[in-house]
């Protein structure tokens, strides 16, 4: 009799090879056939535990953002005061974990699919609001509101644009330099600020 734990670990190793198909593609043009080799099981198998290949691509969304809340959280444990807490938030977006290729690749494949998929469009919509909601409860202890809501916005696009940018382009920035850059952005609203 198979194991309790054997289907977990099924729609986990599909999700994962979800995941590293994606990222070799550079789209979501994968098969169910792809996604199940790689994860060692059959086509049949995989349909068995998701019913649709749309079912694994939000199955594996939700894995990326997941993985994605559970960095911010464990920085946010550590970081004290809402400075620390803003950089937490940036440092999490550019971990190892969230920029390996087939992770930036999925990223942008799920905003692709966002246009035609109501159900990625409101998981993305999830990730932004967490995203605004987390930097603004922040900026507010640093800014009037008006200003942190413009400089949540600011770091939202460029954590976003990069994502973008490391998955279209050469010659961008490593991932060190791009959090960096991102900082950059929040040291020059708090610099403006000790200004006025």
């Amino acid at each position: 009799m198979a194991s309790k734990g054997m289907p977990i670990l099924r729609r986990k190793a599909l999700i994962l090879a979800t995941i590293a198909e994606i990222g070799e593609a550079g789209s979501l043009d994968v098969t169910v056939s792809q996604i199940a080799k790689r994860a060692g099981m059959s086509s049949a198998l995989a349909h068995h535990y998701f019913g649709s290949k749309d079912q694994i691509f939000l199955a594996a969304m939700r894995h990326v953002l997941e993985t994605f809340r559970l960095a911010v959280s464990t920085r946010l444990k550590t970081a004290h005061g809402p400075e620390q807490r803003i950089r937490a938030i940036i440092d999490a977006s550019f971990e190892p974990s969230q920029f390996e290729r087939e992770i930036v690749a999925a990223w942008l494949a799920f905003y692709v699919r966002a246009l035609q998929s109501r159900e990625t469009r409101r998981l993305l919509q999830v990730y932004a609001r967490r995203l605004h909601s987390n930097l603004v409860f922040n900026l507010r202890q640093l800014f009037d509101e008006a200003t942190a809501q413009q400089v949540a916005q600011g770091l939202a696009s460029l954590i976003d644009g990069f994502y973008i940018r490391h998955a279209l382009q050469d010659g961008v920035p490593d991932r060190a330099g791009t959090r960096e850059m991102v900082k950059g952005y929040l040291d020059l609203w708090l610099e403006r600020k000790e200004r006025a």
